[in-house]
């Protein structure tokens, strides 16, 4: 039962899609600091209301722009991506690469192809000796 477990949780797809939700919920993180810190006190300028807050930033309209939040909200999103590389990908590329599977590495290039002469088929391994459509002999 618990091999079966440790399979189901080693899949390829499994730890991709595991650590692209990972980015997916850090990245909104950083969207919604960018949101909050920077666009709201821009818009709330515009219509002329006021709030006030002190640190990194200026103030437009008596509305203050928070830089420093914004900038505090890249460092938490590269440092959390680090952690996330080293605790995640890392040691899966390391296991998959022991049990001789490759993940996240770059695509192989295509098999080597050639032309039936007779037919014009294009995709025919190179180690054919017979079109697969037409049956004719290919040198």
């Amino acid at each position: 039962m618990l091999k079966g477990f440790k399979n189901f949780l080693m899949q390829g797809n499994l730890i991709v899609i595991a650590v692209g939700l990972v980015v997916a919920t850090a990245f909104s993180t950083l969207i919604k600091a960018f949101t909050d810190s920077i666009i709201t006190p821009l818009v709330s300028a515009m219509e002329g209301s006021s709030a006030g807050s002190p640190g990194l930033g200026w103030t437009v309209n008596h509305q203050f722009v928070d830089l420093g939040t914004f900038i505090s909200a890249i460092i938490y999103f590269l440092i959390f991506m680090v952690v996330i590389y080293f605790v995640l990908v890392v040691p899966y590329r390391a296991y998959m690469r022991r049990t001789g599977n490759e993940v996240f590495s770059a695509p192989k290039p295509p098999a080597p192809v050639k032309t039936c002469p007779k037919c014009l088929s294009a995709d025919l391994p190179a180690a054919a000796t017979k079109c697969k459509y037409c049956a004719s002999d290919v040198d």
